[in-house]
């Protein structure tokens, strides 16, 4: 759990994970020092934006463009290749491992792409300052397992994280969810199915075990499948 002081007026927030793994590359830290600055989402920061008014995520694409959220981008492969694939589409990438980032702005220098802004910290400071029915698509995808039962709260699928979320999502916004661990997958469909906000779109075995059309497998997925474990692709409807 990180013990970092909380800003003057910005609500104690327990944040469990890491921040920093292994040492970065020069390279790595010369995408930090000049590419973050560039990318990275203005006026989320209790420092940056101490009143915590609201944002326009459409302005960081300047065009008025829908906006999807990826919560958690790991290592960016995703994310790099749907904004690839949708230039259309601004993304919006949440991810406070520090490593993971750096390897997200390494492979958008390599693809050229230019439709992608980053949050590199928790989501829910960025949820604080995102306007209502703001958000045309979300992304979990391998979240942090927490596979204790009594860290099972700290996971992602739980009303802490699933209100706000609901919040900025867009009446008929698609949540997509994906996951190798089974009981990440029972809680989810709990939480979801359950929630006055969403609804599961799957009407057969297909939907949850195939990967969605425009799918980019991920380097947990791959660990995920070298290991034996099956994934699971979830769909859900904001209402």
């Amino acid at each position: 759990m990180s013990k970092d002081k909380a800003p003057t007026g910005a609500p104690w927030r327990n944040f469990y994970g890491r921040r920093h793994g292994k040492s970065l590359r020069n390279s790595q830290r010369e995408y930090l020092e000049s590419d973050l600055r560039r990318l990275a989402v203005p006026n989320v920061g209790w420092d940056e934006n101490p009143e915590r008014r609201k944002i326009d995520p459409t302005q960081l694409f300047g065009d008025g463009r829908p906006v999807w959220l990826e919560i958690g981008f790991g290592g960016g492969e995703h994310m790099v290749h749907q904004a690839a694939l949708h230039p259309e589409v601004g993304l919006i990438g949440c991810e406070p491992f520090i490593n993971g980032v750096a390897m997200l702005l390494g492979k958008i220098r390599e693809a050229g792409v230019e439709n992608l802004a980053i949050h590199p910290g928790d989501v829910r400071d960025l949820f604080d300052v995102l306007p209502d029915a703001s958000i045309a698509r979300a992304f979990l995808l391998y979240p942090d397992p927490w596979p204790k039962k009594r860290h099972h709260r700290r996971r992602f699928v739980n009303p802490e994280f699933l209100d706000p979320l609901a919040r900025v999502m867009q009446p008929g916004a698609i949540l997509r969810v994906a996951t190798d661990i089974e009981d990440y997958v029972r809680q989810t469909l709990e939480q979801l199915t359950r929630h006055p906000d969403f609804e599961w779109l799957a009407e057969g075995p297909d939907d949850w075990r195939k990967p969605w059309d425009d799918w980019q497998s991920t380097r947990y997925e791959n660990k995920a499948l070298r290991e034996g474990r099956k994934p699971h692709y979830l769909t859900f409807r904001r209402l």
